[in-house]
């Protein structure tokens, strides 16, 4: 394999696929109830106290600087093994916008011990794959490798993260990279449309701001701004150790205890406190008739991982569910909103979302229309977000209960997405929430709880609206409010 063939297997990307994110959604219910939101316990968390632990267990360590080990053993011959780090775009400001992303690119770049090519050519003997990524709350490092490469798989991400030189050279040449990355997604117009949302959803917040950051300051990041990223973030505290497939615990914690033990630092006071984020009821409308179709996603605000309600939310994501003009069905779909769509030729395609931050998280629907039918499918969609409000049957729950558990296990199928829930869970909760416990909190949602949550999230509340395209004939935002209380036919 060449130098550029090698650079393909070592390849950072910005951030998942978007629809990727689906995964984190359905596995991030709740970790126990915070006393801060007192009450009783919802039958979720009641159930739940009464299922047995995971088989394989997840295993977990803390060591004295604070870095969590944690693992999974299936005995599989591969085995992936990452950093998952409590650091993305959310923990900058509007003058470093960019840094987290711009670092995570510079880690493949070389070390003081290994050029860029030195880490290529052993990655590629190895047979390993390494890759990373950065979102808004987590920045990520990982490798896949063969089980017996477990110890080089780790020497080599705490180099990386470690001994990275960046130097002046590779940071001018990256430069370049993440401009031409962000001309990239600026024409996946589905990622340009949440970027929209979230900046206006979250307005003059960190989680208003894209993680790429703007081109200024890709344009003016510095060594420095790189250096004071990681001394600031890169705390044992704040760093999970994950792993799963064919992995040793005890093997793992003692290569994290070489490794880690001694070079990465707590911090001597209390850890930096989390950006406060508000979410604000607006729209960003980018209006271009040019564009053959419409563009748009709406959302409420919703919860944070650990809340109680998080469970319930992805119910009623999966209630709405996903539709595209390639899928078969027509009024035999499952998904009311996809029976109305696909009879009333009302979009090309629509997504229900549920994503979650810490503290907050956005619930709502993209879609993709034909200009002349933006109103009536933005209509038909409220209509249906007040419909699970006010009537959604016990029948339509039992099934989106059943997807949403079978699409918890089928999207951990395999040692990387398997390693990658136990990284970012551990972040989340400070634990791996055993499927077990999951399938018990979906089981204790019935009709009431979803009329009940939904009714608290989107009854009567202000949405974040982002639109791309030919949109003369999305309704006003005034109009689309009202409709958010109560809609005739």
């Amino acid at each position: 394999m060449s130098a550029a063939a090698a650079r393909a297997v070592i390849s950072p990307v910005a951030r998942p696929p978007l629809w990727s994110f689906a995964r984190r959604f359905l596995v991030g219910g709740a970790a126990g109830w915070p006393s801060h939101l007192g009450g009783n316990r919802p039958r979720s968390t009641r159930a739940a106290a009464q299922v047995v632990l995971n088989v394989p267990e997840t295993r977990v360590t803390r060591l004295e600087n604070g870095l969590r080990v944690a693992s999974e053993d299936s005995g599989l011959s591969t085995c992936t093994v990452g950093l998952w780090i409590d650091a993305g775009s959310r923990y900058e400001n509007e003058k470093n916008n960019g840094t987290a992303h711009f670092l995570e690119h510079m880690a493949f770049k070389g070390t003081k011990k290994r050029s860029q090519l030195d880490l290529e050519l052993e990655i590629e003997n190895m047979g390993a794959h390494l890759n990373a990524y950065t979102s808004r709350e987590q920045t990520v490092y990982y490798a896949k490798a063969f089980s017996k490469d477990l110890p080089r798989a780790v020497e080599i991400l705490a180099d990386i993260i470690q001994n990275s030189t960046l130097g002046e050279a590779e940071i001018e040449r990256e430069r370049g990279v993440i401009l031409r990355e962000m001309q990239e997604v600026e024409t996946n117009l589905q990622e340009v449309v949440f970027d929209y949302l979230h900046a206006t959803a979250y307005q003059n917040t960190a989680l208003g701001r894209t993680i790429l950051g703007p081109t200024e300051n890709i344009k003016s990041i510095n060594r420095k701004d790189l250096v004071d990223y990681i001394t600031t973030h890169y705390k044992g505290p704040r760093i999970v150790l994950a792993a799963a497939g064919g992995v040793s615990h005890d093997e793992l914690l003692e290569l994290a205890k070489f490794h880690f033990g001694d070079s990465l630092s707590t911090y001597k006071g209390e850890t930096p406190a989390l950006p406060p984020c508000k979410f604000t009821g607006s729209e960003i409308r980018v209006r271009d008739d040019k564009m053959p179709l419409a563009h748009l996603a709406i959302a409420v605000e919703a919860v944070g991982w650990a809340h109680p309600d998080t469970i319930c939310l992805m119910v009623a994501n999966t209630l709405i569910g996903n539709w595209d003009r390639s899928f078969g069905g027509g009024m035999n779909l499952s998904s009311k909103l996809a029976q109305l769509t696909c009879h009333g030729n009302l979009c090309h395609s629509f997504q229900s979302f549920n994503t979650c931050y810490t503290d907050t998280g956005l619930w709502g629907i993209y879609m993709v229309c034909e200009p002349a039918t933006v109103a009536d499918m933005l209509h038909v969609v409220q209509k249906e977000w007040i419909r699970l409000c006010t009537s959604v049957t016990e029948s339509e729950v039992a099934r989106a209960k059943n997807l949403l558990k079978t699409n918890m296990l089928l999207q951990l199928d395999g040692s990387t997405p398997i390693c990658e829930d136990i990284g970012r869970q551990m972040l989340c909760y400070n634990r791996r929430i055993p499927i077990p416990e999951l399938e018990a909190r979906v089981d204790a949602v019935n009709a009431e709880t979803v009329r009940e949550v939904c009714s608290k999230y989107i009854y009567d509340k202000s949405p974040a609206i982002a639109a791309v395209g030919p949109i003369e004939q999305l309704p006003d935002f005034n109009r689309i409010r009202s409709n958010m209380c109560w809609l005739r036919s």
